[in-house]
């Protein structure tokens, strides 16, 4: 405990953990030591308890109830619990020692009272703290077996009306109703721990249902309900274990479940129920969910269950089946199964799908891009060359962009049919007078064609500014054109983005005049741009620090 530090807190907490703790030391109360635990209450957007674990081998750890902590985290209120007890360091060992003392007192004094005063004390308890009567109203009648009255609690525990306004929790009440809900979680346990697992399991499912039914209208930001979804699944799972349902039955419902049309707050999977179902068990969850997904064969939920199925048993064919049933229009379901297939080592027929995801696209433009790049990549493996530069020819005459430009030229310099592909590909693009031809020349290091090209069908100025750079050494005049013209356009906007862009462009311009033999005309120029651009102090600021 006395080695406890600034240092041990800002450790595990991280500096902006550790910085805001600071802010909440005034706001711990409640202090209480024991033999290698500090626990208290810091005041936050709530009230939470938070417990400072002391003497491990990489320092300080600890718990807190507020969402942060939740996530597994050293939060800021564990900072200031920590600070506080450094800052009371030498009153610590007593303070122990009085706790200790009083705890010693306490279970002397429980131990000392009659059955009858333990029962008053109860009763009063009770009477001041409804969640704890709750509690053990569940618990009674989870250990008498009257399971319609725990029914009854169950359903009562998910009622959001007491926390509600409009018929909706909003995220300032939605952790009081979580910690209400959370109260079914343990009344179903203790129909389990009671040897009425049976019920525990039935009870279990419509636990589940009532929370499906009101976790929309929660807002449960910080993941409240959730966890309380997580705990309903392993109850439900507990519960299974111990009484052992029978296994066609307990299949039937985890299908439902995995393929009913509300959002499943439990994330419950089947597959987590191998052993409890055994082979009789599996063979009807595998026919159940066929007859669920042949119902409905474009059911997300009944997709993914039937590929998950398939996977856990290595089916290809019914993943296949699965995916076939839904073909996306742009090929890429095809793709998918055509991976599936190579991952089974059935090359020949992943290749077949492939090829039958580009034949059932009625617009290449339109194609996954993927999948023709796989089958362009199985051809290449298979020395299918020319095959892969005609598939690459026909996607760039559906789409004519630079990346399948790009792709169809390494497709047919590979199948040695470049120069012929690089004809038919330009004629297209100049007969349909497609500015994408200047991109695609200047890739080409054609710099005089896609001059050529620019003056034929235009260029933006993306393209204008490219040609200019490429080409200033050896058409300073045209380069210098181009130069001007974006300039110009510059000096009517503000900004230092703008500044930065123009800039640049002299300094362009100042290289043309310089191989065009005509640096007076630049000096003319730029005297005349400051003149008028003067009050722009940064852009003057500017040129000044590029010499201009």
């Amino acid at each position: 405990m006395s080695g406890l530090t600034e240092a041990k807190l800002k450790s595990p907490a991280g500096t902006r953990s550790f910085e805001r703790g600071l802010d909440y030391v005034d706001d711990v109360s409640g202090l209480e030591i024991g033999d290698g635990w500090i626990r208290a209450s810091v005041r936050g957007t709530e009230r939470y308890e938070a417990e400072l674990l002391l003497g491990g081998r990489k320092g300080p750890t600890g718990t807190c109830d507020c969402p942060y902590g939740q996530e597994g985290n050293f939060c800021k209120h564990l900072v200031a619990l920590g600070l506080t007890a450094i800052a009371q360091g030498a009153d610590l060992p007593a303070r122990r020692a009085s706790a200790r003392d009083r705890a010693r007192g306490f279970e002397s004094w429980l131990s000392g009272l009659t059955r009858d005063e333990l029962l008053a004390l109860l009763r009063d308890e009770m009477a001041g703290d409804r969640q704890l009567r709750r509690r053990l109203e569940a618990r009674a009648a989870a250990a008498r077996g009257d399971l319609a009255e725990v029914r009854s609690r169950v359903r009562e525990l998910f009622d959001i009306t007491p926390f509600a306004q409009y018929d909706y929790v909003e995220y300032g009440d939605s952790r009081a109703f979580a910690g209400q809900a959370g109260q079914a979680v343990s009344a179903i346990r203790s129909l389990t721990a009671s040897h009425r697992a049976a019920d525990a399991v039935a009870l279990a499912r419509e636990a589940i249902d009532l929370l499906a039914g009101v976790i929309e209208r929660v807002d449960d930001s910080d993941g409240w309900l959730g966890q309380i979804g997580t705990d309903l699944a392993e109850a439900h799972h507990e519960a299974c274990r111990a009484a052992r349902p029978d296994p066609e039955e307990l299949a039937y419902w985890l299908v439902a479940h995995a393929v009913a049309d509300a959002s499943d707050p439990t994330d419950l999977d089947p597959l987590d129920y191998t052993d409890l179902l055994g082979d009789r068990g599996m063979a009807a969850l595998r026919r159940y969910a066929v007859e669920a997904w042949q119902a409905n064969r474009t059911g997300w939920a009944e997709k993914k269950l039937m590929q998950r199925l398939a996977k856990s048993g290595r089916d290809i064919d019914t993943v296949i089946a699965v995916r076939a049933a839904d073909l996306a229009p742009n090929g890429h379901t095809h793709l998918l199964i055509a991976r599936e297939l190579d991952t089974a080592g059935r090359p020949a027929e992943a290749l077949d799908w492939a090829e039958r995801g580009i034949r059932d696209t009625d617009d290449l433009a339109t194609v996954d891009t993927a999948l023709v790049d796989d089958l362009a990549d199985r051809y290449a493996r298979t020395g299918r060359l020319a095959d892969a530069a005609t598939l690459r020819r026909d996607h760039f005459a559906a789409c004519r962009t630079l990346p399948a430009y790009q792709r169809l030229r390494t497709a047919a310099q590979a199948a040695n049919r470049w120069p012929a592909e690089r004809e038919a590909a330009l004629d297209l693009l100049r007969a349909a007078a497609d500015p994408t031809l200047v991109d695609i020349l200047l890739d080409d290091k054609d710099t005089e064609a896609a001059w050529q090209a620019a003056t034929a069908t235009g260029a933006h100025d993306g393209q204008g500014l490219t040609l200019a750079d490429h080409s200033r050494p050896t058409r300073p005049a045209d380069a210098l054109t181009v130069y001007l013209r974006l300039a110009a356009r510059l000096t009517h906007q503000t900004g230092n983005h703008a500044y930065e862009q123009l800039v640049s462009l002299l300094l362009s311009i100042r290289d043309c005049h310089r191989h065009l033999g005509t640096p007076d005309d630049f000096t003319t120029y730029v005297t005349a741009l400051r003149t008028a651009q003067k009050r722009k102090r940064n852009l003057m600021r500017l040129m000044d620090e590029h010499g201009l």
